[in-house]
């Protein structure tokens, strides 16, 4: 009885705290709880074509649909070649090329990739153009290269420009 009595004292003094301080320092905030949802009705799984006997109460009734058709696509018949061993030629114009080695006099890509070395100059053999959207190599000869991206693990080249 004697808790009780605590109790009811520090809820009064409490309250009786409340009670002093000015109503702009009191906020209370009331969330309404949200109404409990019934439970959802029974389902039955029924294969297709089959009778169904519904009790009162309208139950979930459930058909399911054949299994979909999987279709596995067979390998592309596309034959990955290899790139060619050496590329001699005037001049290699390509959005994008791609070498392990480049010997050139002159080349002009917004973006080259890989060690650069600067070299006197180049004697080519090759008196042939090439106009591709890409060329790969495994060592390109060129007097002169145009091209977006010039990517090779070593780069010898006379005159480089940026585009």
């Amino acid at each position: 009885m004697r808790g009780i009595a605590h109790g009811l004292t520090a809820a009064a003094i409490i309250l009786g705290a409340a009670a002093v301080a000015p109503a702009d320092d009191v906020n209370i905030q009331v969330t309404p709880q949200p109404a409990a949802q019934p439970a959802p009705p029974p389902a039955a799984v029924v294969p297709g074509g089959s009778t169904v006997v519904v009790p009162q109460g309208n139950p979930t009734v459930v058909v399911p649909q054949p299994s979909p058709t999987v279709v596995v696509p067979q390998q592309p018949s596309a034959v990955m070649t290899q790139p060619a061993a050496t590329l001699q030629a005037d001049e290699i114009e390509a959005q994008q090329v791609q070498a392990g080695t480049i010997y050139a006099n002159r080349i002009e890509a917004s973006d080259v990739q890989g060690t650069i070395h600067q070299t006197r100059g180049v004697k080519i053999e090759g008196h042939h153009d090439i106009k591709a959207p890409t060329v790969t190599a495994s060592v390109i000869f060129a007097e002169k290269i145009k091209a977006d991206s010039v990517v090779a693990n070593h780069i010898y080249v006379r005159d480089l420009r940026r585009r």
